[in-house]
């Protein structure tokens, strides 16, 4: 498609933001804000039905999310590259949405089946980790669908404008199953009714429908990208998966001479690994750490969305102003800070100074952490697919959204892996994210290399 004709399809670039809207509430409801907290309720319940002190479980409980997730990250490493390839040979993008689509769909629904009297904890992180396999790898083609969007100039509003409508769509979602399902202590939602469709709050069904629901808001509104987003008529080509592989294997060879590319590929691998981290193990962290409940949580959820979408957008156009690498360096600075902040509080002292009993400090700064995270992670995430598309043209790039999604997902295990072995042997969740730190700074350093521009293709 040539780019008047992308200027002009209005309609093809909204369907595109509904990928956005559909899956957000995969990690605004189930990674950030609502299963997570659950889970680490039922999690810590359980292990210390086993014998093990409240700390003890908490460790335990992060430990075993650690460990699921790092699984499913060594699933995606594996998949991306070859699929990619295959992608790329075949021109095909789009079954390929729809086949991750189908593990979304399973994988949300079956987190119904966590239960508070019979947890099958394993089976739950199993479920979970298959949905995040869905929407990791369903983003990795339809991020392959940007440069086409646009000419590149406008390509950073585009990218943040989609995070922005993602945010929202998560926030609205956020705001229902807090409004209508997930139940407090007092077994009503934080309208103060009872779960709605007769769910059982005893059971935590209101609470457990976040799964279902997730899986229902996904289906529906997918169809807007279903019906505007199309790929051209004759792009469909044979399978030749030996010609695809040594394709790929052309474009590793050729990375050593592409020096801005192989570091922006490097750095943004362990930025959005460590970023990662924070969104799977936050939830973790204010239920076990800070004790929050789930309706606790998704009032701070709110705040972090709304937070997102706004700086999202403010964010697109900072890309469209002053460029793509500036947005990425301010945003990876916001979340170190936000890193060293969560090593250093508690629920009783921040930064070794101690707090009074019921202190609700430690809730205020973490409502403000979470602001963060949401904000400067919706711009990085943005800003980076526009750098991406900074070293690549239309018609190559399912090829470098390939390697990009490579670097992103070849040490998606290594955030999870690091952060639940370091709260083993530190025997402190807080402790445990310490590894974020390293790899933020790591990336920021790298960025040094890579040029604003991009660099021509070779």
């Amino acid at each position: 498609m040539g780019q008047a004709g992308t200027t002009l399809n209005r309609k093809r670039i909204w369907g595109w933001w509904f990928f956005d809207w559909a899956g957000q509430p995969y990690h605004t409801l189930l990674v950030s804000f609502i299963f997570s907290i659950y889970y680490s309720e039922v999690a810590k319940r359980e292990f210390i039905s086993r014998g093990l002190d409240a700390t003890q479980a908490g460790v335990q409980a992060q430990a075993l999310w650690g460990d699921g997730l790092a699984i499913g990250g060594v699933c995606i490493a594996l998949l991306a590259p070859v699929l990619g390839a295959v992608a790329d040979s075949t021109g095909r993008r789009l079954p390929w949405v729809w086949f991750f689509s189908g593990l979304i769909v399973i994988g949300a629904s079956g987190l119904w089946w966590l239960t508070p009297t019979d947890p099958n904890l394993w089976q739950a992180v199993f479920f979970f980790g298959l949905g995040l396999v869905g929407i990791e790898m369903a983003t990795i083609f339809t991020n392959a669908l940007l440069p086409g969007l646009a000419p590149k100039e406008e390509v950073g509003r585009i990218s943040g404008s989609g995070f922005a409508f993602g945010y929202l769509g998560g926030l609205v979602a956020l705001a229902i199953m807090l409004l209508f399902f997930a139940e407090g202590q007092t077994g009503t939602t934080m309208a103060g009714i009872a779960p709605i469709f007769g769910l059982d709050p005893a059971l935590r069904e209101g609470t457990r429908f976040v799964g279902p629901f997730t899986a229902i808001w996904y289906v529906l509104f997918m169809v807007p990208f279903a019906l505007w987003v199309r790929e051209a008529p004759g792009q469909g080509r044979p399978l030749r998966l030996r010609a695809a592989m040594g394709e790929l294997g052309r474009l590793l060879a050729s990375l050593p001479s592409r020096g801005s590319l192989l570091s922006w590929l490097i750095s943004s691998m362990l930025s959005r690994d460590a970023l990662n981290g924070l969104y799977l193990f936050g939830g973790v962290y204010a239920g076990t750490v800070l004790g929050w409940s789930v309706l606790m949580s998704g009032a701070f959820g709110i705040v972090s969305v709304i937070s997102a979408a706004a700086i999202s957008w403010l964010g697109g156009k900072a890309d469209r102003r002053h460029g793509p690498k500036p947005v990425v360096i301010a945003a990876i600075l916001m979340l170190t800070l936000v890193c060293v902040i969560v090593i250093g509080m508690d629920r009783d002292s921040i930064f070794g100074i101690p707090l009074g009993p019921g202190s609700k400090l430690p809730d205020v700064v973490f409502f403000f952490c979470g602001a963060l995270i949401g904000g400067a992670g919706g711009a990085m995430q943005a800003a980076s697919r526009t750098l991406t598309v900074r070293h690549t043209s239309e018609e190559r790039a399912t090829e470098i959204f390939g390697l990009y999604a490579l670097s992103g997902k070849a040490t998606a295990f290594l955030a999870p892996f690091s952060i639940a072995r370091v709260t083993e042997i530190s025997g402190s969740q807080r402790i445990g994210i310490s590894p974020l730190i390293v790899m933020f700074l790591l990336a920021l350093f790298l960025l040094h290399w890579v040029n604003k521009n991009g660099e021509a293709e070779q």
